[in-house]
């Protein structure tokens, strides 16, 4: 049986974390370093539990139905916390919990509708989430089993249940980890940091009935708090320009592999280097036009549950996704010359090939014929 990866997922990188934490004269520097503290000992426990036996349970397969519950951390630190929201619950009047809700609902309905996949690990698993998690903690994240949602400080961050994207992306770390199952590290971590920012626009597209052309292609458009220099965490369509704010530094994300980000920082530039797949993804989106999701995300998604190993990079997807665009679309047509394209625009080129790739067989080498018939050879009829 295949390990499931279990990385701890947040959707503020460390790198943002880190330079905050700088801050000595600031409150916000408090927070940071409370944040990446306390996103630690998530990692560390996740670790423990996972060799424990404690990683979800490979089940039969549920109805296709929505199944989710909403907990209340009560801003301590221990999950799940008490259970405020679910199927058979009233709604709720917090309206972190009530996002937290909805946002897991919709990221059901998307993969549901579009893919038919019954929920994260595409056997029904129930959608679990934890609201106000800590105080002012500052990331919302996957941590192999659930999300975690925090409240944000007040003052950089808003509270982290107000993104669809966010909740989209987070949820889409789960659907890698029971697919692909990529790792989180190098290129490796930065194509799995892409297939969620991939994904998690898909589903804001998806709610809001938005084609390529009308999406903002941001993601955590609603996280900063007024005063911030920036308009999201991340741009799919300009990688780099998201924020340029005092405290919170300059968003280093790349858009071509000629300013590729070696680092030891973020996981090696995780976060950082998702810039460039991010942004063929949108030329590609663009290109297409029309509803992301219809032609573009079935590429992407055969791609993730079909085709990609663990240790995949850059051009393995970039070759995968050309290669399945061929397939469903027709090989030197339009989708595939698009998506090809895309990936060239980024620097990673990739041969399309007009015609169905036929393997060329070799002269088998000659040997003596195995008589298993008489030797003699019957006459023809006249």
């Amino acid at each position: 049986m295949r390990n499931i990866s279990h990385h701890v997922c947040g959707v503020i990188p460390a790198h943002i974390l880190a330079k905050m934490a700088e801050q000595t004269e600031h409150e916000a520097g408090d927070d940071a370093r409370s944040t990446l503290e306390h996103m630690r000992e998530l990692a560390t426990e996740r670790v423990r539990t996972f060799m424990e036996g404690g990683t979800p349970a490979v089940m039969a397969a549920a109805p296709l139905k929505k199944r989710r519950n909403v907990y209340d951390a009560q801003h301590s630190h221990k999950l799940p916390g008490k259970l405020v929201m679910s199927e058979h619950k009233p709604r709720s009047a917090d309206v972190e919990v009530a996002e937290a809700y909805d946002g897991s609902g919709a990221t059901f309905d998307f993969y549901a509708q579009i893919f038919s996949r019954k929920s994260i690990d595409d056997r029904g698993m129930r959608l679990d989430s934890t609201v106000h998690y800590g105080t002012r903690f500052d990331n919302a994240m996957w941590n192999g089993h659930q999300m975690v949602y925090g409240d944000g400080d007040g003052r950089l961050f808003n509270r982290f249940t107000a993104s669809l994207d966010v909740i989209g992306h987070e949820l889409t770390h789960g659907v890698t980890q029971f697919t692909a199952a990529l790792g989180y590290t190098g290129q490796n971590g930065a194509l799995n940091e892409h297939i969620s920012d991939a994904f998690g626009i898909m589903v804001k597209q998806f709610k809001l009935g938005q084609t390529a052309n009308e999406s903002d292609w941001l993601i955590g458009a609603s996280l900063f708090a007024p005063g911030v220099h920036g308009k999201a965490v991340r741009s799919m369509a300009a990688p780099g320009t998201a924020y340029d704010d005092p405290i919170l530094g300059r968003d280093p994300q790349p858009a071509h592999m000629r300013d590729y980000v070696d680092t030891p920082d973020d996981n090696s530039g995780v976060h950082i280097n998702s810039g460039i797949p991010n942004h063929a993804f949108y030329l590609a989106a663009i290109a297409l036009g029309g509803r992301t999701w219809e032609v573009l995300g079935r590429i992407w998604y055969h791609a993730l549950t079909e085709r990609l190993t663990a240790d995949a990079d850059f051009s393995d997807f970039a070759r995968a996704t050309v290669d399945i665009a061929g397939e469903r679309y027709g090989n030197g047509g339009r989708v595939q010359r698009a998506v090809a394209e895309s990936w060239s625009s980024v620097g990673l080129a990739v041969r399309v090939f007009d015609a169905p790739r036929i393997p060329i067989k070799r002269p088998a080498e000659r040997r003596a014929p195995v008589r298993t018939l008489p030797k003699w050879r019957r006459r023809p009829a006249r």
